[in-house]
């Protein structure tokens, strides 16, 4: 037990009990929705001089080690990296085994996600190398740190939500270290070509911006000018050529397949029918749909209506895939609006397609401007590891309590017109519809429809869904009567034992704390 976990509590606007304080830095609880509103000054870093780097733009330095040493790491610095790779990532682990070669300890590690290749990272969080993980804990690391053996707390924040720290200066970046497939020598970098291309690379705009020191690491070193570049050469400070940065084979996943479960096909079938009966499927409107099987699944059963109605998208949000690709060289969107590139088709696409567009946190995203892409977009259709009956949603632990996802974009989609959660109504016979959620991530005010294979639930605010679907043949019921048709069928599910230390904070959108996790006992 780390008494240091065991901190001073109020209730948040959801009832959540949350920390006042953590990692010694001030926390402001979730107030709802809307409701803060930040005052002050965007982050700046510090400010350089053109006379300390060298006028013919050359800024490699023979490998990484030489680059975090030039940069100045010691102890205590946060050290950031982007997941483009995914379970692909050959560079993240690299830089912490340096460090402990160094004798740093420490070190908070901000990635934009965590996935299984870096699980090896729980002997360094173990041995000191590093305090804590603010980013994604998947797999590994999320019950590492569930069972409170982490020396700091943990953060978790959204993409956009990851942006805005950066932004509003709540966490400072010390060295931002960015895989790149192509850079050339200034630090200008690309990732839609080159031996290892990934597609984009947004999850490292905010570091590039915002760190005090950027290092860019490529396994495809191009003469200046690197068109396009998606990271300015203007922000960095060294670059780094290496054999191979990452496995782009392995930014595919099982999650981006379509699913081929009789029960997720269902599922998809009905969110489509749902969508195209509520009148939200029309000439011009826009979706986006997460990397899971059956989100994937509903975007063709959208192709099929659109190509049997001839009407078009107007823009589609990504994560992009060879699915979403298929639409935009079909004539189905105007655009591909990427923030995430899940397969090797989006690569492709990237490079050769120009209505596929990059974007990024900031104007996807980015709850601190001035507006983003999310409350624009018509439907999204996400997932959850829980759901309540006030249709609170849990997508970062599961029944057990244990913390082993993270929350991606997920929260910030929540603000569409209309958001969709095709849900089973029990995983390995524990009911997804529960009385409270274990971890609240996103409140119900933002969340309008669940779909089970077993019937469909309407948020009762959304009036004119409800009277849109009055007619419908869809088995449309209460989320109460969900609830009670899952326990008849698997029982009521045990709720997991968790001791008094604070693991991990939750954020909302807005740098607010929504709920925190707790060591799970049992």
């Amino acid at each position: 037990m780390k008494n240091n976990k065991i901190l001073e509590l109020t209730e948040n606007a959801l009832g959540r009990k949350v920390p006042t304080i953590a990692n010694g830095q001030k926390q402001i609880p979730y107030m709802g929705v809307g409701k803060y509103k930040p005052t002050g000054f965007k982050h700046a870093p510090r400010i350089y001089s053109c006379a300390d780097y060298p006028a013919d733009g050359n800024k490699l330095v023979k490998d990484l080690k030489e680059a975090l040493i030039r940069c100045g790491i010691k102890d205590g610095m946060t050290i950031s990296t982007h997941h483009h790779f995914r379970n692909g990532d050959l560079l993240a682990v690299q830089i912490f085994d340096i460090a402990h070669e160094l004798g740093i300890k420490d070190l908070v590690w901000f990635p934009s996600a965590s996935f299984p290749c870096q699980e090896v990272m729980t002997k360094y969080l173990e041995d000191g190398t590093i305090n804590r993980i603010e980013g994604s804990m998947n797999g590994a690391l999320g019950k590492f740190c569930s069972e409170g053996k982490m020396q700091g707390i943990g953060v978790l924040r959204s993409h956009g939500g990851r942006y805005q720290a950066v932004q509003d200066g709540e966490v400072k970046i010390d060295i931002a270290v960015i895989a790149a497939p192509t850079a050339d020598a200034f630090g200008n970098a690309t990732g839609d070509r080159g031996p290892a291309a990934c597609g984009l690379l947004g999850f490292a705009l905010a570091d590039s911006q915002y760190a005090d020191r950027v290092i860019v690491v490529t396994d495809n070193l191009v003469p200046f000018p690197c068109i396009p570049w998606q990271i300015h050469g203007n922000y960095v400070d060294f670059t780094v050529v290496t054999d191979k940065i990452g496995i782009p084979e392995k930014i595919v996943s099982g999650t981006t397949e379509i699913t081929k479960s009789p029960d997720r096909l269902l599922l998809a079938e009905m969110t489509a029918q749902f969508c195209i009966e509520a009148g939200i499927v029309k000439d011009g409107f826009s979706f986006q749909a997460g990397a899971g099987g059956t989100a994937l699944s509903i975007g063709i059963y959208f192709s099929e209506y659109l190509r049997q109605n001839k009407i078009k998208a107007r823009y589609v949000r990504g994560g992009s895939n060879k699915y979403l690709v298929q639409m935009l060289e079909e004539g189905l969107t105007d655009y591909i609006l990427d923030g995430q590139t899940f397969d090797l088709d989006g690569v492709r696409s990237m490079r050769e397609n120009i209505n596929h567009i990059n974007t990024s946190p900031f104007t996807s995203y980015n709850y601190h401007g001035k507006g983003n892409f999310s409350s624009m977009t018509d439907v999204v259709i996400l997932g959850a590891t829980e759901v309540d009956l006030n249709f609170n949603a849990n997508v970062v632990s599961h029944s057990d309590g244990y913390v082993l996802h993270g929350i991606g974009g997920w929260q910030n989609c929540l603000f569409s017109k209309c958001t969709i959660l095709p849900v089973p109504l029990f995983r390995d016979r524990i009911p997804v519809i529960v009385d409270q959620v274990t971890s609240l991530c996103g409140p119900g005010e933002l969340i309008d429809v669940i779909v089970t294979e077993r019937g469909i639930a309407i948020n009762p605010k959304r009036l004119d869904l409800i009277d849109a679907l009055k007619h419908s043949s869809l088995p449309i019921k209460t989320i109460e009567q969900l609830k009670d048709e899952a326990e008849k069928i698997c029982g009521k599910p045990e709720k997991p034992e968790f001791g008094e230390e604070i693991v991990a904070l939750i954020k909302w959108v807005d740098g607010t704390v929504i709920d925190a996790a707790r060591r799970v006992l049992k």
